[in-house]
Parts: structure tokens; sequence; C-alpha cells
């Protein structure tokens, strides 16, 4: 639907008091939006366009622009719709127009929606209507004497309990169609009442990953969204009941606050006039029969919503700080995936990351060919150069790591680091179908090994090859909408690569396709080309690949590298539509550009005015000051290695009060995994990641960062470690709390374990 200039303004409006942003600024970066530009290009490229907007206004004005729009296309169906039936009034009209969301939309048109054949209905059909007016306008007419006048047994009406049973009917729909009154109830409910599950009856057992929900209560208010995912999973598996209830002294009252905020609503009371009693049960029906189950349908699926929302965008941000974890950068990796039986997958990778050679080693149980398990990995090294291990964090990787220990304790010389690195996802990889056009010789096995190799050279190289939500750092992530969450992972994945850039002569085509304005189909066009005609030398050549045209170079040409070109620049972000800029700098300077790429002295003197034009302003040139001082730079922090503690190898060798180091594994609103080695994270709940108050997790810690932690308590038999990272001598004990839901807050061994599990799923 073709949505009018007046949904359109309300859209810009409502989306600049969003985004804090003037009208013109999000006009702008809609029109760019619309234009089929991306928003990494825009946010870099097109500062002048959109007044500087960044890339988060940028993805929160992409993903409010589909509601916004949706909501006006359903906003013009429902005005169309009522003004149909010949009852759409300037009241209801404007009514309509200043509603801010779908639902207050859809509550305006409750009375006018077609429906199915109601009670009420057939109560109108057989004449009562006039009968719920008079008893709703005049409570000092008697209802049993009124509803005598009513009868008639051709209509069903036979009795006067017949009759006043249709006003009812009639009432309590007129009530429940209410918006207003809706509204009301709604926010009552939002703030008074509490969330409350209980063990369905026999389900002890089966349902025993609940047991901290078998009789539970917590305000709708703070709920947070890992409980909440909880409870509605365990709802889903016939292990609890969920409803939403007020305080016991609320829910004890007569009459039921909602029944009173139904009575005032519409200006009934019970003053002991004749029909008052029967109003009120009029008030008590609408709410037992007609608006309960409803409401509590509705904000069952607004917490859901909510739940759902916060889960996704925990999973962006620990999936962002993994791809831009710090890359070890063109060294020689020795790749192990730990195994027993099967033995150790071994794949040695060139500094480049092409495949040099593969095989396994057996120096576990059962064969235990350690020694020689060391002579083969020691002559790896030595014939290619390698310089780093690199083992998977999964089954056997303490054993592993200590064989890789005591190879670079036997040959010194051979200038060895080991780093033991997540494996998540190299499975998924391994059996994809990009992993067999990438290796169609290679064994299954060892394609795992070749990725857990991969990805300590450059991690968002080798993890944009696997599905995001395999990657494991969600929280309940089979529990959201599917479709949501990726979208906002793929988003998560486009900001990172084009963040960092991509090297066009080495990139393989799942990362190419990340890149702005590149689809699978032109990123595998660009590596066919580069296969067949070799080497880019510089960016204008990518014109002459097929399907390539001006519109997608321009989206993607700034986050391409070319290395070694015949342009620095190519080597730069510096977008080509703005080497004339350059060309003007090389000029003012005197210098060539070789001279002055790097050269700080000249370009901190220089004045972005001085170069501006019509179309590139100062916070162009800026940008490209800053490219020209430091070009191509990564924005990744420097690489650094965890060291696990020796003799420390599983959770039987863990002692409270110990001291180790770890590495953050997986961040969730209830706190942070920790990987210290032992083949089990340990938890650090948020209550004792720092000795001040930590609201949000991701205020102190983030994936892929490493830690000292304290153990605070191991359960060696259900395999759960509590952590922390408080300072020993300003730690304070937690306060008890009386809420059965804070409970759960301050108990890492109990529900936050059980949340750890679903989590690992």
């Amino acid at each position: 639907m073709t949505l009018t200039q007046e949904a359109n303004n309300r859209i810009v409006l409502t989306l600049s008091n969003e985004i804090h942003a003037a009208g013109p600024q999000v006009e702008a970066a809609v029109n760019l939006l619309d234009g089929g530009a991306t928003v990494p290009f825009i946010a870099r490229y097109r500062k002048e366009v959109t007044g500087g907007l960044d890339d988060t206004q940028l993805r929160l004005l992409q993903e409010r622009l589909i509601y916004l729009r949706d909501m006006e296309a359903r906003r013009a169906a429902v005005i169309e719709s009522i003004d149909s039936q010949g009852k759409l009034t300037d009241e209801l009209k404007k009514a309509l127009l200043d509603a801010d969301t779908k639902q207050r939309i859809e509550d305006l048109y409750l009375p006018y929606k077609p429906k199915r054949r109601t009670r009420a209905q057939i109560a109108k059909e057989a004449g009562l209507e006039p009968l719920a007016e008079e008893l709703f306008k005049d409570p000092q007419l008697d209802p049993e004497q009124r509803a005598q006048t009513y009868l008639n047994a051709d209509k069903g009406v036979v009795t006067a309990k017949d009759a006043l049973n249709g006003a009812r009917d009639i009432l309590a729909e007129r009530f429940s169609e209410d918006a207003e009154l809706l509204s009301n109830l709604r926010a009552f409910l939002t703030k008074h009442g509490f969330i409350v599950s209980e063990l369905v009856e026999g389900k002890e057992n089966e349902g025993a990953k609940f047991k901290d929900y078998f009789d539970f209560d917590e305000e709708l208010t703070s709920i947070p969204s890992h409980r909440a995912l909880a409870l509605f999973r365990g709802r889903q598996e016939g292990v609890l009941s969920i409803k939403i209830a007020l305080s016991e002294q609320e829910e004890a009252q007569k009459p039921h606050p909602c029944q009173k905020i139904i009575a005032e609503h519409f200006g009934i009371k019970d003053l002991g006039r004749a029909a008052d009693q029967w109003l009120m049960d009029v008030c008590r029906w609408t709410w037992r029969v007609k608006v309960n189950l409803n409401l509590e349908t509705e904000l069952f699926e607004t917490i859901r919503e909510r739940a759902e929302e916060e889960a996704i965008r925990v999973f962006g941000i620990n999936l962002k700080d993994l791809l831009l974890a710090a890359p070890a950068g063109q060294k020689g990796v020795i790749g192990l995936d730990p195994g027993l039986r099967t033995g150790v997958k071994v794949a040695v990778i060139s500094a480049t990351g092409s495949v040099l050679e593969t095989g396994v080693i057996y120096p576990h149980e059962p064969r235990k060919e350690w020694d020689r398990s060391i002579e083969i990995l020691a002559a790896l090294a030595k014939r290619h150069g390698s310089k780093l291990i690199s083992i998977g964090n999964g089954t056997a990787s303490r054993e592993t790591d200590r064989l890789a220990a005591d190879l670079i304790a036997r040959y010194p010389s051979l200038g060895l680091t080991k780093i033991v690195v997540s494996e998540a996802g190299a499975s998924v990889y391994s059996a994809s179908e990009l992993a067999a056009k990438e290796f169609p010789d290679m064994d299954v096995s060892y394609r795992g090994a070749v990725s857990i190799a991969r990805r300590l050279q450059d991690p968002l190289a080798e993890l944009v090859k696997i599905d995001p939500k395999a990657i494991g750092v969600g929280q309940y992530q089979h529990d959201v909408n599917q479709i949501h969450l990726a979208q906002k992972l793929d988003a998560v994945v486009e900001d990172c690569v084009n963040a960092v850039g991509v090297d066009l002569n080495t990139a393989s085509v799942p990362l190419l396709a990340r890149v702005s304005g590149l689809t699978k189909s032109v990123a595998q066009s660009i590596v066919t080309y580069r296969d067949t005609h070799g080497a880019f030398k510089n960016r204008r050549e990518l014109l002459n690949v097929p399907r390539l045209g001006d519109k997608t170079f321009e989206q993607a040409a700034g986050f391409l590298r070319i290395n070694g070109g015949e342009n620095p620049l190519d080597a730069s972000a510096v977008h080509p539509e703005a080497y004339p800029v350059v060309e003007k700098i090389v000029a003012k300077t005197g210098c060539d550009i070789q001279t002055l790429i790097g050269n700080q002295a000249i370009l901190r003197n220089l004045k972005a005015s001085e170069f501006t034009d019509e179309r590139f302003g100062v916070p162009t040139v800026k940008d490209i000051f800053l490219e020209l001082e430091k070009p191509g730079r990564d924005p990744r922090p420097e690489f650094k290695m965890a060291t696990f503690r020796e003799g420390v190898e599983t959770i039987s060798d863990l002692k409270v009060d110990m001291e180790l180091e770890g590495v953050v594994s997986n961040v969730a609103a209830f706190g942070a995994f920790v990987d210290i080695g032992v083949h089990q994270d340990g938890l650090v709940h948020v209550s004792e990641l720092a000795n001040h108050f930590v609201k949000d997790p991701r205020e102190v810690v983030k994936v892929g960062q490493i830690v000292h932690v304290r153990v605070l308590e191991v359960d060696v038999a259900r395999n759960r470690i509590s952590l922390s990272m408080k300072n020993r001598n300003n730690s304070s004990n937690k306060v008890a709390r009386s809420n059965k839901a804070q409970m759960v807050r301050a108990a890492p061994m109990g529900a936050m374990a059980s949340a750890f599990a679903k989590l690992k799923r």
C-alpha cells in the first residue's frame, strides 16, 4: 500500500523523536535506504546527507521504519473499513490518527471489527438492546420488572433471567470493546500485576530443570528476559501453568480492583438502587468472561516480545564482541581439533590461510601415542615454519593443551605459542555445503581443524562462514522469533565486516557477501573473476566483474581493500568517489601520496574546511585525514592470550577460593560464563561481577575478554561452577531477599545453572 504524505510525515516525526535527530536527517536517511543504500555505507560515506547519523541510529531507524510503515498501512485499512460501514465520526478518525501503537489502533477498531455471531448479537436480534440501555441509563428501574416486558418465546427469551442475561451480554460486549477502558486496565495490570507460575501436577520429575519456577511470582515490570523466557518454555513443555495476578491482598478485595475500574469508567456505583447490583454484576462478568483472559494473553505476548527483543539484543552484542575479537594475524598455525578415541585432527595452514597439511595423531586413550604425537607436531612446525598452535575447547581440550605445552617445552627453538579457542560452530561448518565446496577432497573430520586454525588468525573472516545462530553466544536463542533473530544477527555481521574492511584479493565468498552492496552471487562473480584474471590491481577493475554495476560499486568499493595495488588509496577506507579530495590535499601540500600517507605532522596541520566542496563536507574530509594517517586501520584490539592454570584440567581439580584466569565465553542478562579450562564454563552471577552494583553485565565484561576469577562454589555432581570477579578485600555478603524471584537472582548454582544448560543448547 502506498502511504499518504500525511502518514509519511507521522513516520518522520516519530523516528525523529526516537533516534533524537531532526526531521530532514530522518528523511534523508529514509530516502537513502529506500534507494538501496546499506547502513554501513550511509553511516560511513553519507554523513553530509544525513547530518552525521551513526550506525546505531541508522539501525534503529531501519528497524522502526518497517514497524511504522506497517502500522500506517493498518491505520489506513481500519479507517477505510469503518468508513465503509458509515460509522466513521470526526472524533473517531482523530483518535485513530493520533494512535501511536498498533495495539491502540486495534482497540479503537474492536467495536467495528467484523466478527462471528456473538451472544450479544443474538440478544440484540431478540430485541433486548433497549432493556440494556434502560437499565444502564436509569439504575432506579427494577431489572426483574423491566425484563418481564421483553419476554419473547419465539426469540428464546422465555424468562426474566433470559432477558437480563441477554442485556448483560450486550453491555459486557460494549464495555469490553471500549478502547479507553482497555487501555486503563492494561496499564493497571502492567503496573500492579505479577506473573505467577505453578507446577503442573505430576510433572515434578519431568520438569526438574524448572524447579525454581514451581512456586514463583514476579512483578511484570521487573521480570528480566531470561526468566520470562524460562517461564514460557516451561509452559510450552507442559511443566508450568502461568497466569497474571495481583497481590494476594488485591485479589481478595470485593469487588476485584479491575471490576472497580470498569464500574468507575462507566459511572456505575452501588448506591442501593434497584439496578445497581445487576450493573455491578455486569462489570464482574465483563472482567471475568470478556476481558481478563484476552488481556492476559495480550500481556503475555508483550512480555514475550520484550523478552525476545532483549535476548536478541544480547545475542547481537555477544556476536559482535566475538566477531571483533583480536586476530593473531598472518602467522602460520597448526590447528588441533581434540578427540580421544578418534584422535586429534591436525591441520597446518599458512600465514595466508592456505591448507598445507592435514592428519591425525593419537596422544590420548586408548592408543596413548604421546611421544610420537609430539614428534609429528614438531616436524610439522619445523617444516612449515608454524608459530601458533590453535586448540579447540571441546572434548579432550585440556589433555591436548597439555600435549602442546609438552611440545613447546621439548622444542623451545621452534618458538611456538599455544592458544585454546572456541570451537563453537566448527562442526556445523565442517558438514556445510560451503565447506564441501571449499574443501571437496578433504575429509569432514579435518575441516573442523582447519576452521579452528583459521579462526585464530582472523576470527571474523572464519566465523562469517557459519550461521550466526550456530556460534552459541545467545540466550534462549531457540525460543525467540527466528526471523527477527536472523535479521538482527545478519545486521551485526554486516556492521562488523564493513567496520574492519575486506581484502579484495584474499577474501572468501562468504566474507565478500557481507560487504555493503554485495550479494552471494556477486561475491562469487568477484572470486571467479579473480581466479581467472589474477589479483585485482585497483578498485575500478571491479566494474569489469559481471553483474557488478555502478550502484553496487558505489556501495561496496570503500569497504574493499587492495594491498600493494596501483593506487595506495585502494588499501584505505577512502572511497574512490573522494579521491579528488585527496588530490586537492596532495596539490596543497606539495607532497606525493606516498609521502602524505602516515605523515601526521603534515596532516594534522591541515584545515578540513579548505578541501570541502558542494559534495564533500567537513565530516568526510576529517575522515579522509584520519584514514591517511593510518590507512586501512583495523578497529579490533591487540591480540592477547589467556593462561589456564597448570594442574587444573577438570571440574574436580577446582577448589573454593582458587584464583584463575579465564576467557568470557558468553554474556547473559544474569551474568557471564567464563571458560577456565575445565570443559565446563563457570558462571559469574551479575552480583559477583564487581564490588559495585551492576545493572547490565555488559557494562563490565564482553565475549572474548580475559578475566581473573575466584571460585565460589563447585558442584561436581551437577557439573556446575560458581565464580566471582569481586575484589576479595572489598566483597560483601549478599543481602537476603524476601521475594521468591529475587531469591532466584541470588542463587547462581540453582536457577542460573539451569539457565546455563539452556543457553548451551
